[in-house]
């Protein structure tokens, strides 16, 4: 399970964010999260920024994806557990994902606050064109493990969070204790809207370096504006 720490209550997985975010911590989906999905989800300083789900959000998604998420994450942790008895092997084993994407805002009495989501996941290869669909098969056919997988990311912050630096540092976190050593992630692609300053400097502080700006827009899921795409390169050095 290295590096995630136990909660000794819960038994629930998670990683901490290092100083001064020390009271956020990334810990897998539960059901419990749709109503907070709701939301954020349903929050124009959050959704005007995201190129994915649907607005408005409704209950019915949120209970689709969080369930979804949810199943993929236990996956991996049940996947990680049947390693358990062999943990002294070295090196540690890669595994196909992260179990623990939900940003938590931990409060004095130890309860916790949704505030934002990271997710990696292996790229579909947007704004492509006609290679878009074979670039898309091959990468989903390497196996776990495979250092020319190209990877991509997702996220959002609660608007009541913004402008803290926490994306940043949840990325940074994630990428160095979980991505790279446990998912041998090699190679990162990503995308942000253009306008979206802030979102480029979470990936450029990382060492992202912008390719292109998409000739395509899209629009937001709001449908009001037009957007051109940012694509950013990441690798390995």
């Amino acid at each position: 399970m290295h590096p995630l720490q136990v909660n000794p209550t819960t038994g629930e997985p998670y990683l901490r964010l290092p100083s001064p975010h020390s009271n956020i911590i990334v810990t897998p989906p539960r059901m419990s999260d749709v109503d907070a999905s709701v939301r954020e989800l349903n929050d124009r300083k959050v959704v005007d920024w995201l190129i994915g789900p649907p607005y408005p959000y409704l209950p019915s998604h949120a209970e689709e994806w969080v369930a979804t998420a949810k199943q993929a994450s236990d996956a991996i942790l049940a996947d990680l557990q049947r390693d358990e008895p062999n943990k002294a092997r070295s090196p540690l084993k890669f595994v196909g994902g992260c179990p623990v994407h939900r940003l938590r805002e931990v409060g004095e009495d130890g309860t916790d606050t949704f505030v934002g989501d990271i997710s990696f996941r292996r790229c579909a290869f947007p704004h492509e064109g006609e290679e878009q669909s074979v670039r898309c098969e091959e990468n989903a056919a390497r196996a776990v493990g495979d250092p020319s997988i190209v990877w991509c990311v997702g996220y959002y912050t609660a608007s009541s969070h913004h402008g803290r630096g926490i994306m940043s540092a949840a990325f940074r976190t994630l990428m160095t204790e979980w991505a790279i050593p446990r998912m041998n992630v090699r190679i990162m692609r990503v995308e942000t809207y253009r306008e979206n300053v802030a979102s480029a400097r979470v990936f450029e502080k990382f060492g992202f370096v912008q390719e292109r700006v998409a000739d395509d827009v899209v629009t937001t899921n709001t449908g009001a504006v037009w957007h051109g795409v940012r694509l950013l390169w990441w690798r390995h050095p």
